[in-house]
């Protein structure tokens, strides 16, 4: 999705961009989507949904089509660019910051746990019908931090640290969603 100059074999190319010769040309801010229900096992989002939905409208809608169009139990792989990183904040066309804990918004069992205990945190599965598991993640390291931790002179814990007080800690995110959802009844 939002193929862009970057076509992977063996996948369907979208992009909005006739440019980037897609193997499908289509905005995916535009829904609906063209394509059934349940008819991806997986998707990936390599470098392209941090420019979609900068109205958070148009960013539910993205996620209530991906979750219609994925088959029970898909894979959804997204890297994004770090929001504390330069290489997010210069790009005037990145309209949504992407976290693994944003995500989490879209998990139904993480929402459930959250009504029950009164958080504030917006149940936006529960809200829009669907249920996204983020299933792995983990942040790609800048140097010179990169070099430190595996030279081991900064721990687990200090990088923590780091991350959450400075900014260009982190280039970027790499996630895993799992799609929740029973498998389709047989006609």
């Amino acid at each position: 999705m939002g193929s862009g100059q970057n076509p992977r074999p063996g996948y369907v190319n979208v992009d909005a961009s006739p440019a980037c010769r897609p193997d499908e040309v289509w905005d995916l801010e535009q829904t609906p989507w063209p394509w059934p229900d349940n008819c991806a096992e997986e998707v990936l989002f390599i470098h392209s949904l941090e420019h979609m939905g900068g109205d958070p409208k148009v960013f539910l809608a993205i996620m209530r089509e991906l979750y219609r169009i994925c088959a029970p139990n898909a894979s959804v792989m997204i890297h994004v660019p770090h929001p504390r990183h330069d290489n997010f904040i210069n790009d005037p066309t990145h309209v949504r910051a992407i976290s693994p804990p944003m995500l989490t918004l879209f998990d139904r069992e993480a929402n459930e746990e959250w009504r029950e205990k009164g958080a504030a945190n917006s149940p936006l599965a529960l809200y829009n019908g669907v249920d996204f598991k983020v299933a792995a993640y983990r942040g790609v390291l800048a140097e010179p931090y990169r070099t430190q931790v595996e030279a081991g002179e900064l721990t687990e814990a200090a990088i923590e640290e780091i991350v959450r007080s400075r900014n260009n800690v982190l280039t970027e995110w790499r996630m895993q969603l799992l799609v929740r959802k029973s498998q389709p009844a047989e006609a």
